[in-house]
Parts: C-alpha cells; structure tokens; sequence
C-alpha cells in the first residue's frame, strides 16, 4: 500500500471519485442503540476511577493510523490535523480543542501515533508520551493486530495483552501518574459491512487492506465467513484485554466498548479506502472520547 506503484493504482481507480482536500460531510452522531452479541464481553469495568480528572490540561496520543487521520484527507497520507485527539481542524474539533482550546491545543497535546503499528509498538510510543509529562494520554490500537494478509497472522491474544501492560509499565516509569484513556478497537466486521456496497472501496481494499476481514468482500460462502468471524472474535478479544489491563490502573479508564459499538456510516469513512474514518468519523471518535472523559464515572 506504500509502494509508489500502489498509490499510482489508487489514483487511477479514484479518478473522478477523488475528493479534493478533506472528506466532509454531516452525518448521525452518538453510540448505536444496541451492539452485537459479541460486543457485550467488551463492556467496561466496573472499577470506579476516583481520582480521575474530567479536565486535563495537557494530552499525549499513542495509537495507530485512526489516530494519525491516515486517508481522512488524500491518498496514502496521514492528516494528523484531522485528528479526533489532537488535531486542530475546525470541523473535527478534536479532544485537544474541546479540552484545552485552541490556543492550549496546539502548546499542551502531542501525537505519538504511528500508522501501520501494532501493539507491540506501544511501549516505545508510551515512552516518548510521557517524556511530554502529560496529564492525559489518550490509546487507540489494536486494529492492525487483527488486520494482517491472514487470519494465522493475527496478534495472539496472550501477546497483546503482553504487550499492552508492557506499555502500561513504560509510561508509569516516566509518568506514574498521567491519566489513560483507553478506546476500544472498532468492529472490524461492521466496517466490511459498510463499505463493501461501494464497488470502487472493493477493488482498493484488493490491493491489499486488511485482507483478514475485507478480502473477497463479496464472499459469502462458509470459509470466508468463517474467517470474518475468527478476525471479529479476536477483536472482541482484544477489547477485554483493553478493559482488564484498565481496571488494574486506578488512573486508567476504558471506554465501555463505544468505539466498537460505534456504527460508522459511509460519510463517515474515507472516500480514499472506505476503512479508515473520514474527517466526520474522526469528529465522532473525538465525541465520544470527550463524553467519556469527561463523564463522572466510566460507561456503563
């Protein structure tokens, strides 16, 4: 997907579909009435947090190609600007604005996300999070782990949780007592659900996204559902291992599984991939972000 050839392919195909500088859009905002069956194990602990702080005055962010606003804006390109935690696009009004403002978003945040990375990069982006000493370090990863050119490639359950409190461990050493938010990974399989009714989405995702979930996306015979599914079980998967390794920090919360539950619209996913959110997707991951952080308690 990063080769030079690759991109000429994605041009080609987006032709007169291409839209000139960031995706747009209004669309429906909030948490969808109900999610799966398979959501429900993602519910968030019931561990209270009690010194949490609803209004931090500084944010680090951690994560993946979501966080980066990868294809919200052109081709093949992060957007960091469209960010739902740090970015400073008016439209999106990102984490950092609605906390800290305009003027303090842009001294007071810091994005530490890597597209493409796994959770097992986490800990080095922990690292460098809490060089900044901040008062809030916002994490969304996972989805990579889950999309790989198979589903035997997938991240083990057991790795994932190594390394997500490996990551725990390098921010405490450098900041033992910045507050987490932790967001779920999205529902992968909703997503394939999604954009598979634009043909041009499908043949982008052929030259190779998350083939995992999203090859042969008009499949629907026994063994490729039976591969959607393993790739959304592990995802279910990894969000208890969000949760738990959460509740055993008393400044850590999770978001409840709402990023999961999250029902993205087509406006809400990138005209370049229709995967990845678009500027009004990441403006609804930075909604629900600042709900939850700022709530009185966690999601129920």
């Amino acid at each position: 997907m990063r080769t030079a050839a690759a991109a000429l392919t994605v041009l080609s195909l987006v032709g007169a579909a291409a839209l000139a500088g960031c995706s747009g859009g209004g669309s429906e905002s909030g948490v969808s009435r109900s999610a799966p069956d398979a959501s429900r194990s993602a519910s968030p602990s019931p561990s209270p947090t009690p010194d949490w702080n609803p209004r931090p005055a500084s944010i680090a962010a951690v994560g993946d190609s979501i966080t980066r606003g990868f294809d919200a804006c052109s081709v093949l390109a992060d957007c960091p600007e469209v960010s739902w935690a740090t970015g400073t696009d008016d439209a999106v009004r990102s984490l950092a604005i609605r906390l800290l403002g305009p003027s303090k978003a842009a001294d007071r945040s810091w994005n530490h996300a890597v597209s493409g990375s796994r959770m097992v990069q986490l800990p080095e982006q922990m690292a460098l999070a809490a060089k900044e000493r901040p008062e809030l370090v916002t994490v969304m990863t996972g989805a990579n782990d889950a999309c790989r050119d198979s589903v035997r490639l997938m991240t083990p359950v057991a790795d994932f949780r190594a390394s997500f409190e490996a990551s725990m461990r390098q921010l405490r050493a450098g900041a033992p007592k910045a507050q987490v938010y932790v967001s779920s990974v999205p529902d992968l399989k909703r997503l394939w659900s999604t954009g598979r009714v634009n043909e041009l989405g499908k043949k982008i995702w052929d030259l190779g996204i998350c083939q995992s979930m999203l090859a042969d996306a008009d499949d629907l015979g026994p063994a490729a559902v039976a591969r959607r599914d393993a790739v959304q079980e592990r995802v279910v998967a990894y969000n208890e291992v969000l949760r738990d390794v959460c509740a055993k920090d008393r400044y850590c919360r999770y978001d409840g599984g709402a990023v999961y539950d999250f029902r993205f619209t087509g406006a809400q996913l990138s005209p370049w991939d229709w995967f990845h959110p678009s500027r009004d997707g990441q403006a609804r991951l930075a909604e629900i972000a600042y709900r939850n952080i700022t709530a009185a308690e966690p999601s129920a």
